[in-house]
């Protein structure tokens, strides 16, 4: 007797074909494809940068693709506003819920489609009953009229969830969502992914856990660099395979040659803790060294970084400073002590926007350009024109307002107001995230150079080329850890998403 053919596959309920979004500067999208099924979780997987927030934000209705189609069912689609996808089945549950504290849980699943009866006023006792029977069906012990502020994180995710079911949503988008919970909310969290596949709908899933991709994904999707890598079916792939399709591209020959013979230690961290954001960081750093700090979303490096800049304190633990020991407890004490820190979020923490060039580079500078308390114009000018300079900053004028830059500019016009200080330790943040490739290339070359000059330089990234083409060494975090320092040999893509992942050998 031949075998019973087999179920030909569902179509996709959504689908992305060769989209492309381009940004000024940027390409962050080229070509990519997706395919959501029903009663299937897709884990879209890529190291940071890849393009998996934009494509979220596509199907979302925030951005509109400038190329290729967006497919439901089939069709072509478009989403112009965020109502439209909502409107198509679509929702997402972010790492960070959008809810509001204020109102009650039933008005957070119902906002903005409540039922209404009479005169179209809202049927309040209507809207109980319904968010009730949603979360019961997802088995969450809440009551409806609880305040959003009264709930912890994870019942604040069942709220999002609910919410995503009160649409009737067919996809549903889930970005990170276990960032922040505890190990049992996360087992809970399956199983209602669980259901959710149970009632047909397709499931986005985003993480860079591998073990929560292998426990609860059934196909996968990759990219890199804003690029369709490939896609296929859980079962049929390796951690080791997902590792080499996110990473596989080489990074030599694009970063500046460097002669690295690092001078004697500037800096050694002992001991650092945070109540929640890091445990026992420790290392050295050595003059005209580049030490790269790795890791993935929510691994405590820039927490880290603040908490060494004095922005955040530390519960415990101690710096030395060309071996004598230093308390840090103020921004102000970091710069008296040579370390400074140019922020990732250049716009909110890293300058003042709406201030000339010249102001924002003389800041922390000023007693270097007043005399009896009263500022000079004319060395504000010398000291902004001397390090701007230095970075080919490309500006109409001094006078020019730092909002009115390139995001390569205002990322210059940062690092040169901390130059002017003369550190001996510069942390960067990120320091091209956002900034074209021309502007990268700028800042690596001055990066090189800083680091010949015998300055010390800490860099955090979550560009894996970047790390590995300007470190001397890597030290890899993760859940607020070092779990890996690598050199040397060492230092390979693979190593380095393994370690921050917590991958083991297949």
């Amino acid at each position: 007797m031949s075998p019973l053919p087999k179920a030909a596959p569902l179509p996709p309920v959504l689908a992305l074909d060769g989209v492309t979004k381009v940004f000024p500067g940027v390409r962050a999208l080229s070509e990519v494809s997706l395919a959501l099924y029903p009663g299937t979780v897709t884990a879209l997987v890529g190291e940071n940068g890849a393009g998996k927030s934009t494509v979220v934000k596509i199907l979302t209705g925030i951005y509109q693709p400038d190329g290729g189609a967006i497919r439901v069912d089939g069709q072509p689609a478009t989403f112009p506003t965020a109502q439209a996808a909502a409107d198509a089945g679509i929702t997402a549950i972010h790492q960070e819920t959008v809810l509001f504290d204020e109102l009650s849980v039933a008005e957070n699943i119902y906002l903005g489609h409540a039922p209404r009866g009479r005169f179209g006023l809202i049927d309040t006792a209507a809207m109980h009953r319904k968010a009730a029977e949603i979360l019961h069906s997802i088995e969450a012990d809440i009551d409806p009229a609880t305040p959003l502020r009264d709930l912890g994180i994870a019942s604040k995710h069942l709220v999002a969830i609910a919410r995503a079911l009160s649409i009737d949503a067919r996809v549903v988008i889930m970005d990170e969502p276990t960032a922040a919970l505890s190990h049992k909310e996360i087992t809970e969290l399956y199983d209602l992914v669980d259901k959710l596949k149970q009632q047909g709908k397709a499931v986005l899933f985003i993480s860079h856990k591998f073990d929560e991709i292998f426990r609860i994904a059934d196909r996968y999707t990759v990219f890199r660099d804003g690029q369709f890598v490939g896609d296929g079916a859980i079962a049929d792939v390796t951690q080791s395979q997902l590792v080499q399709m996110m990473v596989g591209r080489s990074v030599d020959h694009i970063f500046p040659a460097r002669a690295k013979a690092p001078g004697a230690e500037v800096l050694r961290v002992v001991g650092y803790d945070h109540p929640t954001e890091f445990a026992d960081i420790g290392f050295s750093l050595r003059r005209g060294e580049i030490l790269g700090f790795y890791g993935l979303i929510g691994a405590g490096r820039s927490e880290f970084m603040q908490a060494l800049f004095g922005i955040t304190r530390p519960s415990k633990g101690a710096i030395r400073i060309d071996d004598k020991v230093r308390v840090i407890r103020s921004p102000a004490d970091a710069v008296a002590n040579g370390i400074v820190y140019v922020p990732e979020d250049r716009g909110k923490q890293g300058a003042i926007t709406a201030l000339p060039i010249f102001q924002n580079v003389t800041l922390p500078s000023l007693g270097k350009t007043s005399r009896s308390g009263f500022l000079r114009l004319a060395e504000e000018f010398k000291l902004a024109r001397d390090y701007t300079a230095r970075l080919d900053l490309r500006a109409a004028s001094l006078d020019q307002p730092v909002g009115n830059l390139s995001g390569g500019n205002q990322q210059k016009v940062v690092i040169a107001k901390w130059l002017a200080t003369q550190p001996k330790v510069i942390i960067l943040d990120e320091p091209t995230k956002g900034i074209d490739i021309g502007s990268k290339a700028a800042v690596h070359e001055f990066m090189a150079e800083l680091a010949a000059q015998g300055l010390a330089v800490i860099m955090v990234s979550s560009e894996i080329p970047e790390v590995l083409g300007m470190s001397d060494r890597v030290i890899v975090m993760r859940e607020g850890r070092i779990v890996a320092e690598v050199s040397g040999d060492q230092m390979t893509p693979e190593t380095l998403v393994r370690h921050a992942a917590g991958i083991g050998e297949d």
